[in-house]
């Protein structure tokens, strides 16, 4: 009797340390989950205050060199697409585009000495610096919280509770072009 009554508390100790492990590592990866949907809502702002920036931009250029008109509508056409992603791959990819034809549009801007001192293209210029460094700075954090997420996904014993409750790795922002892995250069 006094061995089964042990081998009881022995099983019900157990089964509460696996409970309370249970628990901890769920809350884990609720609490990682909700930072990364935070982290991209932050780069969601920024890149919404980024498209904010265009149109202005695109009109100052306008005014100078009207007839750029490809590059103008390559600007457009990648900031529409950047707007209407709908995932982070999407995002990723209009991202892409966008950044090659904003290099598209300040290499033309290049071209009109007194457009590179108007001061509304200036002023432009350094609020588009600005949020391309905050960009960057919410892509980084983005990415940082997707990596503590997804190892805890792939280490034992999270792998098991992550699949016991269904929980997915989350896919990282990235640069895809080569070329695009650089700031976008509104210095002149």
């Amino acid at each position: 009797m006094y061995i089964v009554v042990m081998l009881l508390l022995v099983a019900g100790g157990f089964a509460v340390v696996v409970g309370v492990a249970l628990v901890v590592m769920y809350n884990n990866f609720v609490t990682l989950r909700n930072r990364i949907d935070n982290a991209w809502h932050q780069i969601d702002v920024q890149l919404r205050r980024r498209y904010d920036l265009i149109p202005n931009l695109v009109e100052t250029v306008k005014g100078y060199a009207a007839h750029e008109k490809g590059t103008f509508e390559a600007v457009t056409q990648a900031r529409a697409a950047a707007i209407n992603a709908q995932s982070v791959k999407e995002q990723s990819h209009a991202e892409n585009m966008l950044t090659g034809a904003l290099k598209s549009l300040f290499a033309v801007s290049e071209a009109y000495p007194e457009l590179k001192a108007n001061q509304n293209f200036l002023a432009l210029q350094e609020e588009l610096t600005g949020t391309e460094g905050k960009v960057a700075y919410s892509r980084q954090f983005y990415n940082d919280m997707v990596m503590q997420l997804n190892t805890a996904i792939q280490k034992f014993p999270g792998n098991l509770v992550a699949s016991l409750f269904g929980i997915k790795p989350r896919e990282y922002f990235e640069i895809e072009e080569e070329a695009a892995r650089g700031p976008v250069k509104v210095k002149f």
